[in-house]
């Protein structure tokens, strides 16, 4: 019997007809690079950091300043970043309303970052609270930043600014590192761009900006 009088066949093509839509059904559902599935878990995969509460703990970053104001006006206001101390959102203009700051932004893969770090550090240390110094992680790599400090031996309070929003508030280049000088009321006295050669320059640029001798 030739093909085409099986193909003839009502109950032939009843078949040919299911196994058609089977595949047709398999195909459809199959997840293709590109497809909206596929975005749906790469961005559930960014908005996960994957860093565990034992590498926050061991990283031992100082608590973020809590939230003094909110009303807080400036460059920041309305700006959320994350704390490295523990993974909790921080409105970061609120959290620095009231004292004069200095912000410095980073990235674990910047060699001059490294080596400004541990004289921030100790200038912190010598402000007391006198002035609340910060850094600003800018980059979405959240587990190498907690690597790095604990390698550097670095617990100032930190945030992380995976989307680097802290440099376009305040109008900064896209190089590191940066130091943001902010005013108690919000407003940006200084952004510095360049590496602090020491304690003593840290502290020459704070009084000369904002006013404040430690």
């Amino acid at each position: 019997m030739s093909e085409a009088s099986l193909l003839r066949r009502p109950a032939v093509r009843w078949v040919l007809a299911a196994v058609i839509l089977v595949v047709a059904a398999t195909v459809a559902l199959w997840p293709r690079e590109g497809s909206q599935t596929t975005g749906v878990v790469a961005q559930t995969s960014q908005q996960t950091s994957g860093v565990s509460a034992e590498e926050r703990a061991a990283a031992g970053s100082q608590p973020c300043p809590s939230s003094a104001s909110a009303s807080a006006s400036g460059p920041l206001a309305g700006l959320q970043v994350s704390c490295l101390a523990d993974g909790a959102p921080v409105d970061l203009a609120a959290a620095l309303a009231g004292k004069p700051a200095l912000l410095n932004l980073w990235a674990y893969w910047c060699g001059p970052c490294a080596t400004e770090l541990p004289h921030l550090q100790e200038f912190a240390q010598r402000a007391g609270s006198a002035l609340t110094v910060m850094t600003v992680h800018s980059d979405p790599d959240e587990a190498k930043a907690l690597s790095r400090l604990t390698g550097l031996g670095i617990t100032l309070p930190g945030v992380e600014d995976p989307q680097a929003a802290v440099r376009s508030a305040v109008g900064a280049p896209a190089v590191l590192p940066v130091s943001v000088l902010v005013r108690a009321d919000g407003t940006i006295a200084s952004v510095e761009v360049r590496t602090f050669a020491d304690v003593a320059d840290i502290a020459d640029t704070v009084s000369a900006k904002l006013g404040v001798t430690v």
